[in-house]
């Protein structure tokens, strides 16, 4: 009887001690973070960006390769991500190689430690902030799309995006020499706030039309070849125009409302390869979104979680 006894007290001790040892650890291990901090939607988030890909073009330029087709970013404190549509396993240092190569990842402290730099604008000054995705900040490469990137949804929803969008690529450091042209009715003003700094790389168009012509004119190149063979995955609607030499044209920025989009055949042709085309509404063809009224954003084919987008950052 006295051993049962003991036995009994013995049992109820260990597993007093493993509760406490359970209980201990899980307080020691912090919880992943459910929203994004100050530093992640801040504008320091676009700096750490920003020397993340000249950080890239810099090694790629030095070592002699290629630039990977990178259609997205993900920051969070701990980690900068760049997501490819077409995967390579073999990642310059100091990135890292994850998901069979189709992610590379670098922590923000490796930016700071000496290293070739590349090219403020080019080839990735496309790339914007979509929105959030719990902690982490992502961001996407709008001339990565072979077509026009369309956003459906409330009108609210809708325009404050496209404007968060607008606002980073004129003020933020990744577009640094980005060019973007409001056609139509959007070039009423109405579009923007009016607190975005003045800039000589904002213009206005009438039509689509005029506006592929003048970019055309003034870089003196013509639109890309239809079917290229630089096309790659993600359902095929990313082009695969990372092959853009660095020291070429700064890519352009279109913006238009659907109801002004031309549809008859070929309209889109004077779109050049590394340019984007940014619809309020729906288009026919590329990248279609969606913002709902909750923040979230469908990005379709992309397959990215949004939980509050861009326009809801402010």
């Amino acid at each position: 009887m006295i051993w049962y006894v003991l036995a009994v007290v013995l049992g109820l001790a260990l597993i007093g001690a493993v509760a406490a040892l359970i209980i201990t650890e899980r307080r020691a291990r912090p919880p992943k973070p459910v929203a994004a901090s100050a530093a992640v939607v801040g504008r320091e988030a676009l700096d750490v960006v920003n020397a993340g890909l000249r950080r890239l073009t810099g090694e790629c330029l030095r070592s002699g390769r290629s630039l990977p087709d990178l259609y997205a970013v993900v920051y969070s404190e701990e980690r900068l991500a760049l997501l490819l549509a077409g995967a390579e396993e073999a990642a310059p240092a100091p990135w890292t190689a994850e998901a069979d190569g189709e992610r590379w990842t670098i922590s923000p402290d490796d930016l700071h430690r000496p290293g070739p730099e590349g090219e403020p604008a080019l080839p990735y000054a496309l790339t914007v902030t979509v929105g959030l995705d719990g902690p982490d900040r992502v961001l996407v490469d709008l001339s990565r799309a072979a077509g026009p990137v369309s956003v459906t949804g409330p009108d609210k929803e809708v325009r404050s995006l496209v404007q968060a969008v607008v606002t980073e690529a004129l003020a933020g450091p990744v577009g640094a020499l980005a060019e973007v042209t409001l056609v139509g009715s959007l070039a009423d003003g109405r579009l923007l706030s009016g607190d975005e700094p003045r800039t000589s790389r904002l213009h206005d168009a009438a039509s689509l039309e005029e506006a592929f012509a003048t970019v055309a004119a003034s870089a003196g190149t013509g639109a890309p070849e239809p079917g290229s063979p630089d096309v790659t995955q993600i359902f095929r609607l990313i082009e695969g125009s990372s092959r853009i030499a660095v020291q070429g044209e700064a890519p352009h920025l279109f913006v238009v409302d659907a109801s002004q989009l031309p549809r008859r055949e070929g309209a889109l042709a004077g779109l050049r390869r590394g340019d984007a085309l940014l619809v309020l509404g729906e288009a026919p063809t590329g990248w279609r979104w969606r913002a709902d009224e909750d923040g979230s954003l469908d990005t379709g084919p992309l397959g990215l979680e949004i939980t509050r987008h861009a326009g809801r950052l402010a």
